[in-house]
Formats: structure tokens, C-alpha cells, sequence
């Protein structure tokens, strides 16, 4: 007996069902997103600490000596209504950050669909989709982490927000919280730390320069980055044009008028300070209390540091285009003594000792001879000064003249750049890298033929740490400026302990570059930086077109690097390193003859003349 087939399902009772199980989906998902909606929102923390403006870490940075050189903090400005803020600082933030601001619930879609589109196109992040209120949520009651569960409690949170307070006082939550750099948490602690002036009487520029230090505070803070701070508020000048605030005119006009920025710091160890902060977080991570830091600083060495660049300058800086200079005086240990990141702080707070990375011309040779002598070199060895190919490349010397026969040491004390490059390849560039590897210069270096003469760029801070080996005997130098931070009740959180002094390079070479070196000051073209009766070793260095000037030099107990050049990398009036660093090197180190007349420098006092001189000059030690 045949059995009746099933009859075919109509289209009607196919939609019931999908709308069924549609439905029940539905029931089932909006449960499950209650469920984890409730979760996240027991976590959600006390928004009590809204209103909580709670204490500010003060840190307090002391020289080795225990003499206070500087109070550093968070500031924090007085907290201030909607209506004490100028129209136009409202208006340059919702134009760069949120333009509708005024009209979402806390969440803007069109704000994240058109983020999403952006980064699709660049491939990368861009730009956020966050709006005002998600980022008072995150910055007020959130942890920095990036989770899901992070995100939807600052989406909960924002809704919240939106739902107590109106937008005005949502406005001012934010600015009155948000950090704008350079310590400064709130948009009044921002005026007064940048221009020295009260939120009511900012300029439409003064605005747009905060606004756009939203973004990324330390990167763009005036204070630190003067022209990424006034680039950035040129990009929030274009948005408040795009959105109807400003028009094409107002924008010219204040392209045409830089916001001045007032910097009332006058501590002469500004720029060592900023350097220190930097360190710190590598130490005690984030400062959330009251903190003493110890360094190895000396106010005295500080001070002088400082006044020996603005003698030189003042005097000679605009007859030869020199408008900017650098120093860097380590012990030979590599604890910092002093450090001065530009002429003047109050003008440019860009550390030109740590940050700037320029070519060091003929004072990297010291490490390629060092090279060369752990690789059999014999200061005595003669060598052809004339012109030389390596490949198609032809270098010449730094008055283009040639000398014939030089010895290795003569070449080095005169910066002989075609014997340099042929003590290079002999060598092997490989091996000049790996002695600049250990000697600290961690910059990019390529194995090209100019290696030997410095065409790679290093800072300031790296060229004079490989110089302290020389120094202290080829014992390897880590260049530290912290020596113990301490709570306000006494704890202890950091304390340094000095690693063990390994040698990197052989106290016999070392002792043999340090009388080439010696030679480079006695009768080479360091010879501006000779003081009477003090053991000075030392090399000039000239970077093409005169764009660099530099000499580092070294007693057994200062290391001393100094940098002359422009900010703008262009060429100076004829400055080589025999001149203008030089001299700043001689009028600091006049002052510190005394210190460094106490510890001879590696391999003995320096040749005196007689049999035992003339052996020591020829055989080293």
C-alpha cells in the first residue's frame, strides 16, 4: 500500500517560520547582549570620580651634589564653566575632534562609518571614530587598554554621560580634564603652561593650536615640537574652515601670524631635566606620586656648559651663520654631568644634544682607526695621500690638496680623508660598524665607502658615549642620568646599580688611539682647543657644505662633545670643528683644568720629549 507524499511547504508558511525563528534569534540576542551588557555594567567604575580632581604627582629633581634643580608636575588649572570658554576654542575642537557633537547621543555613526572608510583607503589607522563624550568616558573613568570589554563600557558610559549632563556641561567636563602636554591636564593649565594667559583671552590661533593637541599631546606640545604644534593648529584652522567657523581669508591671516609661544622656564638644566623625565617611566613606570629623583648632574658644569655656548655664539654665531649649538660632558663612566640641547631653551625646547641626528664627518675616523689598530694598523704605517677611486666614487680631502706620504697617526691628527678611507677598506667596513656597535652608536650605518668619513648621522649624545671608552680604557659605557628615585615617604623605587665594566675594545689599543688622538689636539687641526699644561686627546669633524661642525674632546676625567650647525641643515659661513665647537670646548673646559689635570687618560701621561717619549711615540706603550 503506497504511502501519501508530504505536501510541498507554501511560501507563506516559509516566511511564518523564518519570522519564528527570526524572532526567537531575536529574544535570544537581545538576552545575551542584556546579559552582557549587565555584566560589563557591574564592572563599570564609581562615576563619583567624576567630580574627583585628586593630587598631583610632583617631582622634584635633585644634582648629584643634592642641590634642587628643578620642580616638575602635572599641573592642573582651575576648573571652568561653558561660558568661560571664547567661542572660538569650542569651535576649533568639535571641528577637529567631533563636528556633531551638539547633535549625537553620545555614539556618532557617521562619525564611525566615515573613520572606517578612511582607514580602509590608507590601510591603516587614520582616524577614530570616538566621539567627545567616549573619550571623557575613557579618560576620566577607563584604563588606555584596547578590549571589547573596555570599549563597550566607555560606549555604556557615554550614554550615561549623555544622559545626566547637558552638552555644554559635557563640554567643559572634557576640557577641564583632558592633558594638552607638557604636564599640563586642562585646557587653563594649557593657556597659562603655553602662553602664559587665561583661557578667556585665547587668540582664534591659540585655539586651534590646543585643539589640535588632542590628537597626540607629547608629539605636537609646543613646547617640545614648536613646528608640528603650529602645523597641527594649521590643520585645525582648515577643519573650522570646512564647517563654516572661519573662511579663506581668516585662515591666510593667521598663516601669516604664528602663535608665540611663552616659555617661562630659566633653570640653565632645562634641557637635561626634560631628557630625565623622558627616562624615568623606563625606571618606576607612570609617576602617580610625589617623587625625588637624583641624578648625576653638576649645577657648576651645567651652568658653564651653558655660558660657554652663548659666549661663542653671541660673538661669532651670526657672522658665520651659526645659529645653533649642543653639548654633551659625561664622566668617563658615562654619567652625565651636563647637558645643553640648544641656545636658548626659552626659544626652542628641541634637544639638539639627544633628538638631532646630523653627520659627523671626520669625528667618527677615531672609530675606524680603532677598528684598523685591533686589526694590526700601525700608527707609523705609511701611507699614500692622493687621489683614490672606491668604485666610482672619488673622495678628496678637506682642503683638497694631497701631502704624498703620510704616516697613519699624521693623517688621523690632520683628518687626512684619502688615507681614511684607505684604513677603512683595509680594514673592513663590517669591522668599522661592529666597533661603532660597541662602542654605543646604535644610528643607522650603512657599509658604504663614506663610512670612513662620517656620512651617516649620529646624535650628539651617541658620538661623545663612544668617546668616553677612550677615555676610561675601553670599558664599555652606558651614558645614565637617574641614580635613585625616591617616594615622599622615603621608599625607595629605584636605585642604580653600576653593571659591571666589561671591556669592549683592548686597553693597549686604546692607549695607542688615545696618543693619535693626543697628536689631533697637540698639532692637528684641534689645535683651538689646547689649554697649557692639561692632557687633552680629541678629533674635529666637518660635515659637507659646512652644515655640521663638531669636536669631541676628553680628559681622564670629562668627556666633552659639542655640536655647531642650523636647525634648517644649511651651511655656515666656513665652520669647521676647529673653530667654533673647538673654542666653546676650550672656554668650557678653562674652568674645569683643575678636575681634569687629577686623572691621566689611559696609556700615561703624554709623550715629554727624550728617549723615553720618542719610544713611547713610535711603540706605543
Amino acid at each position: 500500500m503506497s504511502q501519501a507524499a508530504a505536501p510541498e511547504p507554501t511560501s507563506a508558511s516559509r516566511w511564518r517560520r523564518a519570522l519564528y525563528w527570526g524572532l526567537v534569534g531575536g529574544i535570544w540576542g537581545l538576552m545575551a547582549l542584556g546579559v552582557l551588557v549587565f555584566t560589563y555594567a557591574l564592572d563599570l567604575p564609581d562615576t563619583d570620580e567624576l567630580w574627583k580632581i585628586g593630587p598631583k604627582a610632583e617631582l622634584s629633581l635633585y644634582a648629584a651634589n643634592d642641590e634642587l634643580i628643578a620642580r616638575r608636575g602635572r599641573r592642573g588649572g582651575q576648573p571652568l564653566q561653558y561660558k568661560d570658554f571664547p567661542p572660538a576654542l569650542v569651535q576649533a575642537v568639535t571641528a577637529i575632534e567631533d563636528r556633531r557633537f551638539f547633535s549625537h547621543f553620545g555614539l556618532d555613526p557617521r562619525g564611525l562609518l566615515r573613520a572606517f572608510g578612511a582607514n580602509i583607503l590608507a590601510g591603516r589607522t587614520v582616524q577614530g571614530g570616538s566621539t567627545l563624550t567616549q573619550q571623557l568616558a575613557k579618560n576620566v573613568f577607563l584604563t588606555p587598554e584596547r578590549t571589547y570589554k573596555r570599549k563597550i563600557q566607555e560606549l555604556l558610559l557615554a550614554f550615561w554621560l549623555e544622559a545626566q549632563f547637558s552638552k555644554q556641561d559635557l563640554m567643559a567636563l572634557y576640557l577641564n580634564r583632558v592633558y594638552f602636554g607638557a604636564g599640563a591636564y586642562g585646557v587653563q593649565a594649557a593657556a597659562e603652561t603655553y602662553f602664559n594667559r587665561p583661557v578667556q583671552s585665547l587668540s582664534i590661533g591659540e585655539a586651534a593650536m590646543l585643539a589640535g593637541l588632542l590628537k597626540a599631546p607629547s608629539r605636537y606640545a609646543p613646547t617640545h615640537n614648536p613646528e608640528a604644534a603650529q602645523a597641527r593648529a594649521m590643520v585645525v584652522l582648515g577643519a573650522m574652515r570646512e564647517v563654516g567657523h572661519i573662511d579663506d581669508a581668516d585662515v591666510a591671516a593667521l598663516a601669516n601670524q604664528p602663535v608665540r609661544i611663552v616659555n617661562r622656564s630659566s633653570d640653565a638644566a632645562h634641557y637635561a631635566v626634560d631628557w630625565t623625565l623622558g627616562q624615568l617611566s623606563d625606571f618606576v613606570g607612570r609617576p602617580r606620586a610625589d617623587l625625588d629623583i637624583i641624578t648625576t648632574l653638576d649645577p657648576r658644569l651645567q651652568l658653564a656648559a651653558e655660558r660657554s655656548i652663548k659666549a661663542v655664539l653671541n660673538r661669532h654665531g651670526e657672522a658665520r651663520n651659526a645659529s645653533q649649538a649642543a653639548m654633551v660632558v659625561l664622566s668617563p663612566e658615562g654619567a652625565i654631568r651636563a647637558m645643553v640641547g640648544g641656545k636658548s631653551y626659552a626659544e626652542s625646547t628641541f634637544n639638539r644634544a639627544t633628538m638631532a641626528k646630523r653627520q659627523p664627518g671626520s669625528s667618527f675616523k677615531p672609530i675606524v682607526y680603532l677598528a684598523a689598530l685591533e686589526n694590526g694598523l700601525e700608527p707609523s704605517r705609511q701611507y699614500e695621500d692622493g687621489p683614490i677611486s672606491v668604485g666610482d666614487w672619488q673622495p678628496k680631502n678637506y682642503d683638497e690638496t694631497y701631502r704624498g706620504p703620510v704616516s697613519a697617526q699624521a693623517a688621523l691628527a690632520q683628518s687626512v680623508n684619502t688615507v681614511a678611507v684607505q684604513v677603512s677598506e683595509e680594514t673592513g667596513r663590517p669591522k668599522v660598524i661592529d666597533m661603532a656597535r660597541r662602542l654605543g652608536i646604535s644610528s643607522r650605518l650603512r657599509p658604504h665607502p663614506s663610512l670612513a668619513l662620517g656620512a651617516f648621522e649620529v646624535s650628539l649624545l651617541e658620538l661623545t658615549t663612544a668617546y668616553a671608552h677612550f677615555a676610561n680604557g675601553g670599558k664599555q659605557t652606558l651614558p645614565h642620568i637617574i641614580t635613585e628615585v625616591i617616594t615622599s615617604s622615603g621608599q625607595v623605587l629605584y636605585a642604580r646599580n653600576a653593571p659591571a665594566a666589561l671591556p669592549v675594545v683592548a686597553p693597549h689599543h686604546i692607549g695607542t688611539l688615545n696618543e693619535m688622538l693626543r697628536e689631533a689636539v697637540k698639532d692637528g687641526t684641534g689645535k683651538a682647543a689646547q689649554i697649557k699644561n692639561l692632557d687633552i686627546a680629541g678629533k674635529t669633524g666637518t660635515s659637507q657644505n659646512w652644515r655640521d661642525a663638531w669636536f669631541i674632546g676628553y680628559t681622564g676625567a670629562l668627556v666633552v662633545g659639542v655640536w655647531v650647525g642650523n636647525d634648517d641643515n644649511s651651511a655656515m659661513a666656513r665652520v669647521s670643528g676647529g673653530g667654533l665647537p673647538a673654542q666653546i670646548w676650550h672656554d668650557f673646559m678653562v674652568g674645569q683644568k683643575s678636575l681634569s689635570a687629577e686623572v691621566e687618560l689611559p696609556g700615561g701621561e703624554a709623550p715629554k720629549g727624550g728617549l723615553r717619549g720618542l719610544l713611547r711615540r713610535f711603540f706605543g706603550n
